[in-house]
């Protein structure tokens, strides 16, 4: 008979406890499902949060903008809508460029403990926002604030900044099989 594995001891680590800086990318589905379960986590221990999107418009009312707006949660479209739909990329460009001032400012206030930037990584791959200038930013938050960023493609230097990275790699999804988003689902 095969002797059990000795399990070790748990050993806390030694570390300080101070704000991360997550990323969850990839091509598979989950990102920004991952930001708002870790936002709601943090709500749920009565941190002081804020959401930003980077492609939704202010307006848009998806299933988390109402889910996140009952528990009082401050979720903020900064862009117009999905970018391949743009009929006009300056603007969008604009939108994204005042976006991230307003994250900046959130993110180097100190106010909140969380701050997602859902979808940011797209206005970085597009040159809109300075990726330099979202490294700065991040380099200096406070010691107690959390970031996370999502999207497709994150920048190397953002993972190697990064105290967490997660890439969601798709394996299969319903879209590539003709069916549709499903309201609560993927919206």
């Amino acid at each position: 008979m095969e002797s059990p594995r000795r399990v070790r001891p748990y050993e806390r680590p030694k570390g300080e406890r101070r704000g991360l800086v997550i990323v969850y990318t990839g091509d598979g589905k989950g990102k920004s499902t991952a930001a708002f379960g870790l936002a709601l986590r943090a709500h749920g221990r009565g941190l002081r949060v804020r959401v930003f999107q980077f492609l939704k418009h202010q307006g848009a009312r998806f299933g988390e903008h109402r889910a996140l707006e009952r528990l009082g949660i401050p979720i903020e479209g900064l862009g117009d809508g999905f970018t391949w739909r743009s009929r006009d990329l300056l603007a969008s460009a604009r939108l994204a460029q005042e976006g991230w001032q307003r994250a900046k400012e959130a993110i180097l206030s100190g106010a909140y403990h969380l701050v997602v930037l859902d979808e940011a990584t797209y206005p970085l791959r597009y040159g809109w926002v300075p990726l330099d200038e979202v490294l700065s930013a991040l380099r200096a938050k406070p010691p107690h604030v959390h970031v996370v960023l999502t999207g497709r493609g994150a920048p190397e230097a953002l993972l190697e900044l990064a105290d967490t990275v997660t890439e969601m790699r798709k394996v299969k999804h319903a879209f590539d099989l003709g069916v549709p988003a499903q309201r609560g689902i993927e919206h």
